[in-house]
This record gives C-alpha cells, structure tokens and sequence, in this order.
C-alpha cells in the first residue's frame, strides 16, 4: 500500500504539534508550607507543584490541600506502595495521611494521642507496620501500616538504654535493627542529645545506645537523621550530627551483632554547618547531604571502597537553610528545599533546581517565596517517585 503526500505531510504535521508535548511534560512535588514567622493571617497547607524546568509550567501550583494553622507540618512520608502520603506534624495533631489513590486529595488527621511532636517515619517492607518517633514525648509509635491504628509505645526502659528527643529513623529489617537518633528538645532546640539508639525491630526491644561525638559529654553534637545505604553488605547507615557537623557510618558487625560507629568526614572542612537530610542515587554509588547553614548540597561518591570513607566531590551552594531533596527520574536534576524550621538564616523559602551532569545551579523556583510562605518538605507524586532509602 502506497502512502500519498498529503496523507505524510498530515502525519509529519502532527508529530510537530505533539513533540512540545512530549518534551515538555511535568514533574508534580507535594511541598508542604506555612507563612514566614511574624505574618498574619498564619496559613498551612500542601502545594502540588510542576517543578520541571522544561515545562511551561515550571514552577506552577497546580493543586493546594489547606491544613489547619496550628498544625506546624514538618515531613512528607509514602508507605511502601505509595497508596498513602503520611504528613508528619510539630504541633496541632502528629500524624495525618493522605489516599494518594482517591482524587480529589483529602487529608485525614490519624489519632496518636501518644505521640507528640511527630518527626521521621520507617515502614516494613510487608507494608503491615510503620514506626513514627515522637521528639515531645521521647518515644516511637507503632502502628498498623493497614488501619493506621497504634500498635505499641516504645519508650525508655532504663537509665542506660533511653530514648530522649527521638528525630531520625532508620529501619534495616534484614538484621532486625532499627537505629534511632537523639537530637535536640522541641519547644527551643535546647538540650541537644549525642547518642543514637539501637533497637530490635520486631520486638521494639531497646537494645543498646551509642554516643555520636569525640568531646567530652555532654557534647551536644544532636545526631539528626539516619538512613540505611539499601543493599549494601554489610548492612549500613550515614548519620549527622547536627550541631557538631559531622558524617557518621555506622556499619553492621556480622560476628558481633552490633554496629561499629565512625566519624568519616567534617563539614568544617568546606566551612559549612548544620547538615541534615540524606539521600542516594538509584544506583546507591552517590550519596547527597544537605547543609543548612549557608546552604548546599553535597555530593559524595561512595563506590566501592568509598562507601565506608565518602569522597566529596562537590559542594555546590544553594540558598540558606537546604534541607529535603527530590530527584527527576532520570537523575537529570536535583530539587532542593531551602528552609530549616523558620530559623533565622536558614529560612530562605526557594526551591534551588540543580543539574547534576554540570553539577552546577541551574534556577530556582520562587513560587512560595514570592507569595510570603516558606517551604517545609518536597516529596515527589508516585509517578516521578523513586527513592528508595527513606
């Protein structure tokens, strides 16, 4: 069959028409917010965004969810199917969760009268449990990753082996282990914790503590977040302190059951301080660690040999307060939020859109900025969703 040349010309006519399309989709963010300290009315919210610097619609809120305005909304975290958006709360109610499989999005306030002050959440790969840890009442909930309901309270069974200000979480279920950091006291950052604290999974049993800083106690160093490398063997975690800006490995001793805690790099060194957040590549041969004072985003290479002893290889600056990261899918682009807890210097309220081939800025998105609202997390929406480690 023979193909006329106006029947190709319509053809070729309207692969032109689609290609805009096609080059130029979306990449959808939840970036939950409220307004900067000091302005009123106070406003919460979720803001769905379209973060692809190669749409039309960069930077556009294509949806926003409100949130009561005492709810002071903290981490955005997706169960193991990405069926439910849990939002993690400072204030008004700990823990709330969204159907990411019912639109219009609704969200739904979970009752957890045991938790105050909810922070970081893990889930089971089995998708039957979360843990939610809880800085305000110094414990970590367990709960029923079905019905949402709680299961258990895990809190301090002795002077020795405590939880106090419970922040970060990492859960590593193939040892049966999950690690629990000690940060700072919720109401002023005050009375800032060293130590990390190790727990057996299923049981909730506290097993051991471990101090996290080289000066003399109490060193306030506030370990902060602590997020398994997947796959890696032996099985291990990264952990910042804080305050005293430093990386930590804590690797699994298979003879010894128990992790061996070092200190492998300073951030001193390239005259930053307060990191935060941890994040891989989908390859895992990358670790990202942001930086909250001035503002930046790291990049390590942890191949091979390097995983126990991360190389730098860039520190790239971004706006004060960096804090949470999402990648595009194809790991063209880093989205980085820049705000930690309102602070001074470290509210700069833009989302910094790096390009990780040239490892170099490449804009920013200011949507928020400009409307007087700080950002407070960036997750992406399950279609463009693919971290793995948290």
């Amino acid at each position: 069959m023979t193909m006329s040349k106006k029947t190709l010309a319509n053809i070729l006519c309207s692969l032109l028409l689609l290609s805009p399309m096609i080059s130029h989709g979306e990449i959808l963010a939840m970036v939950n917010y409220d307004t900067k300290p000091g302005q009123t009315p106070r406003r919460e919210g979720i803001a769905i965004l379209n973060i692809d610097p190669d749409s039309p619609q960069f930077g556009k809120i294509i949806n926003d969810l409100p949130l009561p305005p005492d709810t002071l909304s903290h981490h955005i975290f997706y169960n193991k199917d990405l069926s439910k958006a849990y939002i993690t709360a400072l204030g008004n109610g700990a823990l709330r969760v969204i159907n990411m499989k019912r639109k219009p999005y609704a969200i739904e306030l979970l009752d957890v009268p045991e938790c105050q002050v909810g922070e970081d959440m893990a889930f089971t790969s089995d998708k039957k449990t979360w843990y939610l840890t809880c800085m305000g009442s110094s414990n970590v909930i367990v709960g029923d990753a079905q019905t949402d309901k709680v299961k258990q309270v895990i809190a301090a069974d002795s002077k020795d082996t405590f939880i106090r200000y419970p922040h970060g979480i990492g859960l590593q279920e193939d040892i049966n282990r999950m690690i629990v950091t000690s940060t700072v006291r919720p109401s002023d950052l005050g009375d800032a914790g060293e130590t990390v604290t190790v727990i057996e999974a299923t049981s909730g049993k506290v097993l051991s503590t471990h101090k996290l800083s080289d000066k003399p106690t109490p060193s306030g160093s506030a370990p902060v977040e602590a997020v398994f490398v997947p796959h890696s063997n032996p099985p291990m975690a990264y952990v910042p302190t804080m305050f005293e800006g430093k990386l930590w490995t804590a690797i699994w001793q298979v003879n010894h059951h128990s992790f061996d805690f070092q200190a492998v790099y300073d951030f001193a060194e390239t005259k930053q301080g307060v990191p935060l957040e941890i994040y891989f590549n989908q390859a895992h041969d990358r670790l990202y660690v942001t930086t909250a004072k001035p503002g930046a985003l790291n990049i390590f290479d942890i191949s091979g040999e390097s995983i126990t002893k991360p190389i730098l290889l860039k520190s790239i600056p971004t706006a004060a307060g960096s804090h949470h990261v999402v990648f595009s899918p194809n790991e063209k682009y880093a989205f980085v939020e820049n705000n930690f807890l309102n602070l001074p210097e470290m509210d700069d309220g833009s989302i910094t859109v790096i390009d990780l081939q040239k490892m170099e800025k490449k804009t920013s998105i200011d949507t928020l900025k400009k409307m007087g609202l700080n950002p407070h997390d960036i997750y992406m929406l399950p279609p463009w969703h693919t971290d793995d480690a948290h």
